[in-house]
């Protein structure tokens, strides 16, 4: 499966913008780290791209045709990679049973809720442009407070930044940030959604 294939998969199954904002940012991130690894940066790319695809139509997770399960049955049927079949699994493990162990497998895991995280600091701020976060600290004084973001689960973060063998603040978050902020305004996070009130 190419970069349009992908996309073309995510539109046909995704309306909710914010759902598509969430599988781009995640596949920014996925691509920053392919190159940090020396991966192919096309098949992290696209696994980061699609790895919710189903969601929106699937959503209970509690089903046997929840999501990530129709997912990975279509990608199947549709002949994509094992690996990245069994990446979206490995996201999902709770419910998969499939841990991670590749280092695609470990990245997904460790940018998946870090993208929805920093997406929440952008748009608390007033610009609403995420390239105004320009300190990692402001990241973290977000993250020490519980209240905020309160469904992000940090401790899963922790775990698979750690699982990765990234730094979490030294390394991790500024990577994610680095290429959320690189694709603004594709994500929305332009400061296109600004009221106004400050730049």
């Amino acid at each position: 499966m190419n970069r349009a294939q992908a996309w073309q998969l995510v539109t046909d199954w995704t309306a909710s913008e914010s759902l598509r904002h969430h599988m781009l940012a995640v596949e920014a991130a996925m691509r920053a780290y392919a190159r940090h690894f020396g991966a192919d940066e096309e098949q992290w790319g696209v696994t980061g791209l699609i790895h919710d695809f189903d969601y929106e139509r699937f959503p209970d997770m509690t089903a046997a045709d929840g999501h990530p399960f129709t997912g990975m049955r279509v990608l199947r049927e549709q002949g994509v990679d094992e690996d990245i079949v069994r990446a979206v699994a490995a996201h999902a493990s709770e419910r998969t049973n499939v841990h991670p162990e590749s280092l695609m497998e470990k990245a997904l895991v460790a940018v998946d809720e870090l993208t929805g995280f920093l997406t929440a600091v952008a748009l608390v701020r007033p610009s609403k442009d995420i390239r105004d976060i320009t300190k990692v600290k402001s990241v973290r004084n977000k993250w020490k407070d519980r209240s905020f973001a309160a469904a992000v689960n940090r401790e899963e973060i922790e775990h698979a930044a750690a699982a990765l063998g990234v730094d979490l603040w030294e390394e991790h978050v500024p990577r994610v940030l680095e290429a959320m902020q690189a694709i603004a305004a594709e994500l929305g996070l332009d400061g296109s959604r600004s009221d106004g009130s400050a730049e």
